[in-house]
């Protein structure tokens, strides 16, 4: 009887070089890795052709005796020939790889199955390189008239691991007989009606029918995600019931005076609601875990900064990290300016900060005096010590992994810090029940008030003329322009607009002195970056020319137009974003997506999301669509895993909610699981590798 932690190594057909190829490959170490490496597709073997039936184009299975089998043709272009015969007639079946094994193991007036997709050549039917087997190995084998398709890799296939090879081992498994328990909870299987979990697996494998496979599918689909949501919520209690917060008794001295004299706006009632919930975490004696979510525009950083100085009203210090050293910069430049008068000490440390200044900034946060620290990855550094750090902010948290979340928590030798991650790329409802299910949400869902929606349009290259005229007009009122490009420099394989080019391009059409122009990306020294986006931030440079290097933080509110060259090469979320960077003053503003004439279906669709709405939430449910969940942010960088093996997140929405309200119920009635072992045993280990260990 195997176990499901038995080496697969030694079963039939693997050996140590298979169990090497399986493991780099496909990630199988082990009876279980394999048992749970289900099929993508299923074909019916439930019907026996005759050769007279054969159509073209349709995959047959046919019973009868190979002959007449010779080698034809010389060097690479050698190649097996046979003739398969049954009681209609005779097909030709071809082989151009394996000949000189294939010919000895197909013995004559042995009766075959075999299965394949005939052509029609030189007035006969052909089928090249079929599937075949032994009337008497396919009568002994598990029977099922369902056949599961595999997927495999090329590097598999050179060693012969292909599909076939990939059942055979399972069908191994079987026949020798493993031990499984359950996972999930009786009441569970019986509230559902799922098969019991043998019973499903054998089903995934070798089903007897279609309904049979749904069951099964739908019992795993299940247990992916309520497995999923079981961890992430028995996270979030166990830090919740083990990990104590820094208390915050009071919104302190520093809020009041800057809502009462220096806040430049009134708030939105959704910033309100948001900084509540914030200061209620602070002040309830727990640890403060909040993912805040809005819209590019919506006014996250101005609920941020209000969140600092709460911690820093209360003698706490506070830190704020982002993921470039544009938007670091940016946001010190901001809170600074709001923050003037406030007697509140604030620095900027990033990569390219001068070891003096680095001294001073090291001194002053450890013996206290500097309250707010703004800066990049450099915050997280070992050297990096906190007198006493209250509240961590991650700006842009799909940019940065759990490690780093887990590195700002430890910055704090006793209590861990409060933490705020923010996101100004919506995130779909089921997406980020997977990925932050363990933090408590809030979302900024209204904008401020006064602002025009922004105008977006779709102008093919030919038009050109048309966008220089109408961004002469716009600058002529005073208003700035940016021009996005996805390269920097010409590339031999892709034919887009390059920023290089684009450069001169422009300055040619916008000739100084009358225009400037100024050039921002990401290979530029740090100290020359700053000097041309201060041009364009100063309203110097009439027309700032960049890469993606301004997607986000860049706020410049006299800058009316956003033009994105080549659109159809950003996905919609990093358009989405662009767009956000224009639409921050009272005037109309406008977002122009240049392409060219010829578009794929997808980029068409992307392109005419654009233009149909601004509503990010809407936006991003599109793109998860178009790219998967996997792919959206990123988000092979958050330490949880969203390759689930048969759940599916934009068609699965609905068992999610249940999986996940039916975490909550059990974990309410026995948050230690003492009462489901198997559960229990299952959590933790996904607790200890999917998380990093991390709380």
């Amino acid at each position: 009887m195997l176990q499901l932690d038995s080496e697969i190594t030694y079963i039939k057909g693997v050996g140590p070089k298979r169990a090497e190829i399986l493991q780099s490959e496909l990630n199988i170490y082990t009876v279980g890795d394999i048992l749970f490496y289900f099929p993508y597709k299923y074909q019916d073997r439930s019907r026996f052709y005759k050769i007279s039936q054969i159509r073209d184009d349709v995959a047959v299975q046919i019973r009868g005796k190979f002959c007449c089998m010779k080698t034809e043709g010389t060097g690479k272009r050698k190649y097996l020939k046979a003739e398969f015969q049954d009681e209609t007639g005779s097909i030709d079946i071809v082989w151009f790889k394996r000949i000189d094994w294939i010919k000895k193991d197909i013995k004559p007036d042995v009766e075959y199955i075999i299965f394949g997709k005939p052509s029609f050549f030189k007035n006969k039917y052909s089928i090249v390189h079929p599937e075949y087997e032994t009337v008497e190995n396919f009568n002994n084998r598990i029977k099922s008239p369902f056949t599961g398709e595999y997927s495999t890799t090329e590097k598999m296939k050179k060693f012969y691991l292909n599909s076939k090879t990939i059942a055979k081992i399972i069908r191994e498994i079987f026949r020798l007989g493993f031990h499984i328990e359950e996972t999930l909870p009786a009441y569970i299987i019986k509230k559902y009606n799922f098969p019991p979990i043998k019973e499903a697996l054998r089903n995934m494998h070798f089903p007897q029918t279609i309904n049979k496979i749904q069951q099964a599918k739908q019992r795993f689909i299940y247990e992916e995600l309520f497995i999923n949501q079981l961890t992430l919520i028995k996270q979030k209690k166990l830090r919740n019931e083990t990990v104590k917060g820094i208390r915050i008794p009071s919104t302190g001295n520093f809020l009041n005076k800057f809502y009462k004299e220096k806040l430049p706006f009134e708030l939105t009632d959704a910033q309100k609601r948001v900084i509540k919930e914030i200061y209620n975490d602070m002040r309830s004696g727990k640890q403060c875990n909040r993912l805040l979510q809005g819209d590019v525009g919506s006014g996250k950083t101005i609920v941020a900064l209000m969140a600092m100085l709460i911690v820093v009203g209360n003698g706490y210090q506070a830190a704020l990290m982002a993921p470039t050293e544009i938007l670091a910069r940016q946001h010190f430049e901001n809170i600074t300016e709001m923050l003037e008068g406030m007697n509140i000490n604030i620095r900027l440390l990033t990569g390219s900060t001068r070891i003096k200044q680095r001294r001073i900034i090291d001194e002053e946060l450890q013996n206290g005096q500097l309250q707010i620290l703004i800066g990049t990855h450099a915050l997280i550094e070992d050297k990096i010590q906190f007198h006493k750090l209250g509240l961590a902010i991650i700006d842009e948290q799909h940019r940065f992994g759990v490690v780093q979340r887990a590195k700002l928590r430890q910055k704090n030798k006793g209590i861990p810090p409060h933490i705020i991650v923010m996101s100004a790329t919506p995130i779909p409802r089921t997406l980020s029940m997977t990925l932050y299910g363990d933090l408590d949400v809030s979302i900024i869902d209204e904008m401020p008030a006064g602002r025009k929606p922004v105008r977006t349009i779709h102008l093919r290259e030919k038009q050109r003329g048309q966008l220089y005229s109408f961004l002469r007009k716009e600058i002529a009122k005073g208003r700035q322009v940016y021009i996005v490009y996805p390269l920097i420099s010409e590339s031999e394989t892709l034919d887009y607009k390059n920023l290089e080019d684009g450069y001169v391009a422009i300055k040619e059409f916008f000739r100084a002195p009358q225009y400037t122009v100024a050039m921002v990306h990401g290979k530029m020294k740090p100290d020359e970056k700053k000097a041309q986006m201060d041009m364009f931030v100063n309203g110097e440079a009439q027309i700032l020319v960049a890469t993606t290097v301004i997607e986000v933080g860049v706020n410049v509110p006299n800058a009316s137009v956003m033009v994105i060259e080549s659109a159809e090469r950003f996905g919609l979320s990093q358009l989405h974003q662009l767009r956000g960077r224009v639409g921050r003053g009272a005037d109309q503003s406008y977002c122009i997506l240049m392409t060219g004439d010829k578009l794929t279906s997808e980029a068409r669709r992307r392109i005419e999301t654009m233009e149909r709405t601004n509503n990010g939430f809407e936006i991003a449910e599109v793109d998860m669509r178009l790219r998967g969940p996997g792919d959206m942010f990123g988000t092979q960088q958050s330490g949880i895993p969203l390759n689930f093996r048969v759940a599916n997140l934009l068609t699965d929405g609905i068992v999610l909610k249940r999986a996940r309200q039916d975490a909550i119920e059990i974990l309410d009635k026995d948050s230690t699981l003492q009462n489901y072992p198997k559960l229990k045993e299952k959590i933790e280990y996904e607790l200890k590798n999917s998380f990093g260990g991390v709380g």
